[in-house]
């Protein structure tokens, strides 16, 4: 009895990773996979979501309700502090192109959108102060001047640092979603 799903002589197909053509253009994805380091740093903030939540069930049963309901809220913000930290990034749909952060979202229409090019030039490392040389993905807005903009993606974000490959695929992703939408 041949088991095809278990043998090595198959070729190895990667999953795609475009957008299937009966997907709704108008919805917004992100281009790319969140990287190890997001993952990682979320994983480990719901740890300790996990700790306060279950801390927070010993206070209820063991204390009072009030103090129970702080602990209660604190590990709830904790747990939507690393849900937004995972949706951080860019996203990309047929109406214009979107920068999560932590605390603000802005989209910018395709309309207002001049270019979306990969430059080198000096990045933040993890998003902290220090900067050291990499690329990134920066975006020339018609209201804005380009030094005013800061760039879409780098190569020292928590999602490409020690990914140069995806860094370029994502980079190309986004830049090829703005060339459809008639802007280079």
């Amino acid at each position: 009895m041949p088991l095809p799903f278990l043998t090595a002589d198959r070729a190895f197909e990667p999953a795609a990773e475009s957008a299937l053509p009966y997907d709704d253009p108008d919805r917004w994805r992100r281009p790319y996979r969140p990287g190890p380091w997001r993952v990682g740093v979320a994983a480990l903030v719901l740890l300790l979501a996990s700790v306060a939540l279950f801390a927070a069930v010993l206070v209820a049963l063991t204390g009072s309700l009030t103090t129970a309901g702080a602990v209660l809220g604190a590990g709830l913000a904790i747990v939507v502090g690393a849900l937004r930290l995972l949706r951080m990034g860019v996203w990309v749909s047929g109406r214009g192109l979107r920068r999560a952060g932590f605390l603000v979202t802005r989209t910018v229409p395709w309309a207002r959108v001049v270019s979306v090019r990969t430059v080198q030039q000096p990045v933040r490392w993890l998003g902290l102060p220090r900067t050291v040389q990499g690329q990134a993905l920066a975006l020339v807005r018609k209201d804005r001047r380009p030094e005013d903009t800061p760039p879409l993606l780098t190569t020292h974000s928590l999602d490409f640092l020690g990914r140069p490959l995806a860094f370029d695929r994502a980079a190309d992703a986004v830049e090829a979603w703005a060339a459809e939408n008639g802007r280079g």
